[in-house]
């Protein structure tokens, strides 16, 4: 005979594993799939078109990390700032060591200024040349790097990227929200309470590594490619508009899903794919794949590899070892429970 205690228990796995929503056939299952496809390229194309709308302040938005970015600029070498009227031409460094150099004074930075001046019945273009007043308080320390669009489709190609990124940014609440409600129904109880545990987490984190790379790993990561590339002998300057925002985006969104890492990992290991020996000897595996991942979601340049890898790596090493604190609590649960029985 079954004590109440035990029946209760026995009752309690036997609801866990009983699986939620109707039966439905497969054309039912395929019309319910039509129509979270439908939803979700709805909710997409229209958060694209707004993004699209409000292009400018997006992408406002992504040069930030851009304006906090350190640098170490050479004493021998000097920024000119060439405008003509209030527009800017570009910016250029002019070596000390230059005989035209002294044309445009001592000033760490300045700004080349053509301006039409009116001579008589004459127009004339005139140059005026002063220190920079956009370099500001501290423009030594800081990447002064001019972001340009080079070809006439190239604003449309930058802001349809923009647009895309953000607007699938924006969607992605309302197209997991579908996606759920269709996956969900044919999920066992048990397993629903793991994965709602795990998209709670799972949303903390994405913005957590969205967030640690916006504000930490994205500033040093664009100052690190501009010194690699004074370091070659190249000028660092002005990068193209289209290049720029495919690489802020990418390593933010790579970041954010490489924060998952944990979650998805620790899932498993609830649902009983994964366990502690299983990761340790992936070990070295997951290292080639965190490395390879920071190849394809930012620049194939060495730092910025390392500057996602690394952190990636440790999530996994916090997954591992919160995998064997799981399992050392579970067969000390068992040891009382198996004493307990002896005792009975």
């Amino acid at each position: 005979m079954v004590d109440e205690p035990e029946a209760e228990r026995l009752e309690t796995e036997q609801e866990e594993e009983e699986e939620g929503g109707p039966v439905k056939s497969f054309l039912e299952h395929l019309e319910d799939l039509r129509w979270v496809l439908i939803k979700s390229l709805a909710f997409a194309g229209v958060a694209v078109l707004a993004c699209l709308l409000g292009g400018n302040y997006v992408v406002d938005v992504l040069k930030w990390p851009l304006t906090r970015a350190p640098a170490r600029h050479s004493p021998q070498l000097q920024t000119v700032r060439f405008t003509l009227g209030t527009n800017q031409l570009g910016i250029f460094r002019i070596s000390t060591n230059e005989p035209f150099a002294a044309f445009f004074g001592t000033n760490k930075f300045v700004q080349f200024e053509l301006e039409p001046v009116v001579v008589g019945t004459n127009l004339l273009l005139g140059a005026n040349v002063r220190p920079d007043p956009k370099a500001g308080v501290g423009a030594e320390d800081k990447l002064l790097i001019d972001i340009i669009n080079l070809g006439p489709a190239g604003a449309f190609i930058v802001a349809t990227k923009v647009a895309v990124y953000a607007g699938l940014v924006v969607a992605s609440p309302f197209i997991f929200y579908f996606v759920a409600a269709f996956v969900f129904p044919a999920l066992k109880m048990r397993e629903k309470k793991y994965v709602y545990r795990g998209l709670g987490f799972g949303a903390g984190l994405f913005l957590v590594g969205v967030a640690f790379c916006y504000f930490i790993l994205m500033p040093i990561a664009l100052a690190a490619s501009a010194q690699y590339a004074q370091w070659l002998g190249f000028t660092a300057n002005q990068w193209r508009a289209e290049d720029y925002i495919s690489f802020v985006c990418k390593f933010m969104l790579g970041m954010g899903l490489g924060f998952e890492l944990p979650v998805v990992v620790l899932t498993l290991v609830k649902i009983g794919v994964l366990n502690y020996a299983i990761l340790t000897k992936a070990r070295r595996y997951v290292i080639v794949i965190n490395f390879v991942l920071g190849a394809v979601l930012t620049t194939p340049e060495v730092i910025t590899q390392i500057l996602m890898a690394v952190p990636l790596q440790l999530l996994y090493e916090v997954s591992v070892w919160i995998a064997w604190y799981w399992e050392r609590k579970a067969k000390k649960r068992e040891a009382a429970a198996a004493q307990a029985e002896c005792q009975a």
